[in-house]
């Protein structure tokens, strides 16, 4: 066990610190007596907000820094005065540990962005704790390892995507607990009018709900839309408890989250006000209006406006706005997942709201339908060139009448929504994989009818369904027959050994691109000579083994990160084969995307074909590591299903 010398000076009680350590990593991990023994070396610092704490390449570390309350910015400075944002950290944050153990000055500037108090430990005692800990010299390095990791895709980003003057680092670097302002909340048995009252006097848009008994106890929320709606347009007592039009419980996000993903929750859900709750106790409430106003291209603003369109026409100019926003999210540092993500939500908002739209102009369908989406749009892995892949499974008819309906209705509803997405900017699929197809416009049991021949006859063709069909989501309409299909097909695939043994089969025959030197296999001649397609050759071997063990093992997600945290988390392949595996996928997703985006803004038709020689040696050498994880892969699945 560690041990320090008797004479240093208590200068904080032992307890406080001994409770800080506690909950934080990764001191939580070192034993009673070795915190208790920290305890009596380390002070507490006051910084009031704006102070400089750490002069990059000037300040000498004598303690390692560690925020017990308040927040700081990380950044460098230039010759000119331009500042590059670098971090932001928060509560349990640490600072100076990379300085101390390099042994070199500050490697960042440091300043306080709120009062902040920091517990100061001696840096002989935290050099003392990396020689002889072993799990705490493992977190530092860890950490120090994903951020030279973030800082290299930095650099791949700045170098391909140059940003403009009016971006900032903000979705991606700010934390909704750094937004939250004074928490406002009202006892449920005030009235409407009580609680109207405090919204006006603190100019707020929502007030928190605590129980009676206990002030801490957040059981709902009210907002001046449900004033609007609940109480003026519906003609309601003033005197009313607010309890009455409350909405709860209340939807939480943890305050270390980061605004992306907040943002992303909003979109997805349709919440507009979610509570920031830190170490189990609300202390806010995060409005997209917050995060709409931390960036002027924000696509909730794209959103609100595609939700607000009541003439289909109008949603043609909106989905081409798309890759603008997508822009200004690469250039403020989304990883490709976060992208990809993004990018399928404004897609099923388009056509939602188009849908939503062709029924008012069709009338109401004669059985319950869904509308599904296959292949990278079933996945949610869509970019800037994606063909359509679509279908229409609807409801069995009841009769012979109600059949003809059916056929003659959604005939003339895929036709009209076919056209719509090609005006929106979305290509025709070339296999013709649409619902405008008849046979791909069909009854549940027709559907099931299709998945059970396409298991128990695993043909070359059938195969090829495989990597569309399967995976198909729901995109708008009646989810639960998508969810009824899914569940028939995974009972159907259970036990199908020779079925998935072909699929296996199938996946390996994709060649890894890289020779036996370990250089890049490129096109040897046509339109495309010395380019490599990466989605075919790169992404496409991780897509169908994420989808091979995800229908052997009956997991329902669709996308291709997710399939793989599903396995890992129910410790089907290995934590490390997951980590290698997600990394590879999102580097090479993010090459294709930033290769896309520069043909668009070049005015040429985006594709996946990249020339390795417009690569940096960086690049080139991280490109080649992703490769390497596909031979991992195969061997995974020669092992589950080798050839005899």
């Amino acid at each position: 066990m560690t041990t320090f010398k008797e004479n240093d000076v208590h200068v904080v009680a032992p307890e406080v610190a001994i409770s800080f350590f506690k909950g934080i990593m990764p001191f939580s991990t070192l034993e009673e007596k070795t915190l208790r023994s920290l305890a009596h070396h380390c002070r507490i610092d006051f910084f009031p907000k704006g102070t400089r704490i750490l002069t990059a390449d000037t300040t000498e570390l004598t303690h390692l820094y560690l925020i017990q309350r308040g927040g700081v910015k990380a950044f460098l400075e230039d010759d000119n005065g331009e500042v590059t944002l670098k971090d932001f950290r928060g509560e349990g944050a640490y600072i100076g540990a990379l300085a101390i153990i390099r042994n070199t000055p500050a490697n960042l500037n440091i300043e306080t962005v709120e009062d902040t108090f920091c517990f100061l430990l001696p840096r002989e005692i935290f050099l003392d704790l990396i020689e002889n800990q072993a799990s705490f010299a493992h977190f530092y390095l860890k950490s120090f390892s994903e951020k030279i990791v973030s800082t290299a895709y930095n650099e791949l980003r700045h170098h391909k995507i140059a940003r403009r003057s009016n971006e900032d680092l903000y979705l991606f670097s700010i934390k909704v607990g750094d937004l939250v302002k004074t928490i406002r909340k009202v006892v449920s048995s005030a009235t409407i009018q009580e609680a109207a009252a405090l919204m006006s006097e603190h100019h707020v848009g929502c007030l928190l709900v605590h129980a009676v008994d206990d002030p801490e106890k957040i059981i709902g929320i009210i907002t001046d839309r449900d004033l609007r709606k609940k109480v003026v347009a519906a003609g309601l007592d003033f005197q009313q408890p607010v309890q009455s039009i409350m909405s709860g419980p209340v939807q939480t996000v943890l305050s270390q989250a980061l605004c992306f993903d907040v943002l992303l929750k909003m979109m997805a859900t349709g919440v507009h006000h979610l509570a920031v709750e830190r170490t189990g106790r609300i202390i806010g409430v995060i409005t997209s209006h917050d995060i709409m106003l931390l960036q002027g291209h924000s696509p909730y603003y794209l959103l609100k406006e595609i939700r607000g369109q009541q003439q289909i026409t109008d949603l043609y100019p909106l989905a081409k706005k798309i890759p603008e926003v997508i822009r200004g999210l690469i250039g403020e540092g989304a990883k490709a997942g976060n992208i990809t993500q993004m990018i399928a939500i404004l897609n099923d908002h388009i056509l939602e709201r188009m849908l939503t739209l062709l029924e008012k102009e069709l009338g109401i369908p004669p059985v319950p339908y869904c509308w599904l989406l296959m292949g990278s749009e079933g996945r949610r892995e869509q970019t800037f060139k994606t063909d359509q892949d679509n279908a229409i499974l609807y409801a069995d008819p009841a009769d012979e009448a109600q059949r003809e309906a059916a056929e003659t209705y959604f005939k003339a509803f895929a036709a009209k929504a076919i056209e719509h997405l090609v005006n929106c900017g979305y290509p025709l699929c070339p296999g013709e994989v649409m619902a405008i197809n008849p046979r791909w416009c069909q009854p549940l049991s027709a559907w099931k009818h299709y998945f059970e021949r396409w298991v128990a006859d695993p043909d070359p063709q059938e195969l090829r369904y495989a990597t569309i069909f399967f995976d198909f989501r729901a995109g708008f309409g009646e989810a639960l027959l998508a969810e009824e299909l899914r569940n028939h097909l995974n009972k159907q695939i259970a036990g199908r050994e020779l079925f998935l043994f072909h699929l296996s089969r199938q996946c390996t025959e994709i060649r890894v691109p890289l020779s036996f030197f370990k250089n890049f296999i490129v096109e040897k001649d046509g339109e495309h000579k010395n380019r490599l397609d990466i989605k075919r050759q790169g992404l496409t071997p991780f897509v169908n083994f994420a989808r091979v063990l995800a229908l052997k093992f009956g997991i329902k997600e669709t996308n291709t990160l997710a399939r793989l945290k599903a396995l890992m988390e129910g410790e089907l392949i290995l934590g490390e084969l997951w980590s290698a595996a997600s990394e590879a996928y999102e580097l090479q997703m993010q090459q294709r995307l930033v290769h896309q985006l520069r043909q668009i803004e070049a005015g040429i038709n985006p594709d996946n074909y990249i020339d390795p020689a417009d690569l940096s040696d960086l690049e080139r050498r991280m490109l080649k590591e992703a490769f390497t994880v596909i031979e991992r892969l195969y061997g995974v699945l020669d092992q589950m299903y080798p050839v005899t």
